[in-house]
Order: C-alpha cells, then sequence, then structure tokens
C-alpha cells in the first residue's frame, strides 16, 4: 500500500508558488544586487499562535525524509569520503539558540533551523540523520576548530566575511538576515525606520547596528548597551522606545518572551550572509553546496524553516531561496 508523506502539499505547493513566481517576497533571501530596494517586511501578527513552541513530531518528519547521497556523490568529494569512512559528521556548533540550535531538556535532542541542515547533511552523506556529533563553538573558536582538524564543518549562524575566507572556506549561503527594528508589543507609534527620527534607540556595542543606524536613521538617538538582554531590559522598562539588531535575534526574543515584543517595518541595512564554516579550500564546499540545492528545490529548505522559524514567530510569507555559491 502507498502512504502519502504529509509534508508532500507542503513541498508541492511551495514550489508550484515559485514556478508562478509566487514564491514569497524576500524578506531574508538574497538581493539580486547591491543596489535591490530593500526587501519588504515579513507579514507578522501580534503573537504566535503556538506561544513560540517547535513542533518536533513535524520537525523530526522533516529531518528523517531527507535525501542519502548516491555512492558515486560520496566518492568524487575527499571530504565526504573521509566523513563517510569515520562513520559520524563532526558539526561545530551552539545548543543555546532558541530558532536555530537549542538542546531539548526532555530528549537530549538538538533541533532547530542550522541543527536541522546539519542533521539532514549528516543523513545525506551517512544515512542516518544521528550520525553526528557536536563540538560547541563560541564566536572565538570557529575557525580555529576547523583549523585544527576538531570539526569537519561549522554551523552556527556564521556569518560570511572577506576576513575569516582568509582562514576557512564557507559553502552557502543557505540563510541570510538584516537589522530589524523591536518595539514593545503595545508600541504603535513606530512602523518603520522613519519612525526612529528623535526617539530613544538601543543598540548593541560591538554590533552593526550603531553604525547602520547612525548611517540609516541619523536623527535616532541611540543608546549602547553591551548585551542584548540589556538592552531588551531597558526596552521593556521604557528608557528606550526601540531596540535595532540583527532581525534573527529579534524573532528569538519574541519567542523566548511572548506577548512582550514585536518586529515593525522593513528589515534593512546590509544583508548578512550566514554560510557552513568549511575547511580553507576543501572539496567539501562543492559537496555542500549540491546537497543544499538539493534540499531547496525538494523543498525541505522551506518545509524547515516553516517549522523552525516561521510558524514559531507567526512570520506568514516564507523568505526567497538563498542563491547558494553566489
Amino acid at each position: 500500500m502507498t502512504t502519502t508523506n504529509p509534508l508532500d502539499k507542503i513541498i508541492l505547493d511551495r514550489r508550484q508558488a515559485v514556478a508562478l513566481g509566487l514564491g514569497g517576497v524576500a524578506t531574508m533571501g538574497l538581493a539580486a544586487c547591491s543596489g535591490a530596494a530593500p526587501a519588504p517586511a515579513p507579514e507578522t501578527s501580534n503573537s504566535t499562535s503556538n506561544n513560540g513552541q517547535l513542533n518536533t513530531a513535524v520537525y523530526d518528519t522533516i529531518i528523517a525524509g531527507g535525501k542519502v547521497a548516491s555512492d558515486a556523490d560520496i566518492a568524487a568529494s575527499s571530504w565526504a569520503s573521509k566523513v563517510k569512512q569515520a562513520g559520524t559528521l563532526r558539526v561545530g556548533g551552539v545548543e543555546t539558540s532558541t530558532l536555530f540550535s537549542l538542546r531539548n531538556a526532555e530528549d537530549n535532542s538538538l533541533r532547530g533551523f542550522d541543527a536541522g541542515i546539519s542533521q539532514l547533511l549528516a543523513r545525506y552523506i551517512l544515512g542516518d540523520e544521528k550520525k553526528y556529533t557536536l563540538t560547541k563553538v563560541t564566536s572565538d573558536t570557529r575557525e580555529s576548530v576547523l583549523t585544527n582538524d576538531q570539526v569537519d564543518c561549522v554551523f552556527a549562524t556564521y556569518s560570511i566575511t572577506p576576513a575569516r575566507k582568509e582562514v576557512i572556506s564557507f559553502a552557502g549561503p543557505y540563510y541570510s538576515s538584516q537589522q530589524a527594528i523591536l518595539v514593545a508589543k503595545s508600541n504603535d507609534a513606530i512602523k518603520g525606520l522613519a519612525d526612529l527620527e528623535g526617539k530613544k534607540v538601543a543598540v548593541q556595542s560591538g554590533s552593526t547596528g550603531p553604525s547602520i543606524v547612525a548611517e540609516l536613521a541619523p536623527k535616532a538617538v541611540t543608546q549602547e548597551f553591551s548585551t542584548d538582554e540589556e538592552a531588551r531590559t531597558a526596552l521593556e522598562q521604557g528608557r528606550v522606545d526601540a531596540y535595532v539588531i540583527d532581525q534573527t535575534m529579534q524573532m528569538g526574543a519574541i519567542v523566548k518572551n511572548p506577548g512582550k515584543y514585536k518586529i515593525v517595518g522593513d528589515p534593512f541595512g546590509p544583508k548578512d550572509n550566514y554560510g557552513v564554516g568549511m575547511p580553507k579550500d576543501s572539496d567539501g564546499v562543492d559537496f555542500v553546496n549540491a546537497f543544499l540545492k538539493k534540499i531547496e528545490d525538494d523543498g525541505t529548505w522551506t518545509a524547515l524553516w516553516q517549522v523552525a522559524i516561521g510558524d514559531r514567530t507567526d512570520v506568514k510569507t516564507a523568505p526567497e531561496l538563498p542563491a547558494v555559491g553566489a
């Protein structure tokens, strides 16, 4: 008897929409060129329908349904052949990122958008999504674990930059983000970038936020905070009117604190492209890029994004698929 995969309708509908040119606005995808207009804001509502909880059953079904590479594809890559022979994919990552990679205390499983793609890659190479090990990394150790051969790849909302490409290589990008404006849920006065004029705006020191706000909202009164938590506390207490930082962090804040905040206006500022960290000049880059293109083409990328991020933040419009290899 033939069974029906419950994800088939999601994937088919998405692929049909893309074919018709209706695949959603580019809220977090790559712009066609540097001069492109800012992407429209994601269509959101004021509260999440599932209180930000991850549907683990749907997530696990998506990962377990991932494709497996052919023997010929594995043999063509020395990087993939090494992983196959070792019998496990060594991943550098985190386990405290709400939307991207979070350890579940109940079953000790790692789930999220980054975690899911790394697990799909383990399945693609080894035929089993559970055949991976995690080495926890920080922003300061992501390059060293690759150069010291402690891991095979790094998935950690890892921004692709020229300086990092001097030390390691990147596959992808597989995700893209920009700056966003977070306000209290009850705030209807600020609807976008233009409304920041004369307002007190929290930014995080050491991030790109201060310079971007200074450039695009020069009449805003910025206040720098050392941590994300300090900035959000100031917002909650009314000491600032808005908080500007990377959109993915804003989404995570909404999920962790249901009912407190909302994102307003369009994302803005330079694109921040996330890539898969790889050993320098590894032929694994081509292998992983081919894998990423496959999970985009068959709808897996979109299904994973929907359960890991979209459903939990009430973002109604899926981002355009990233231009892998661009």
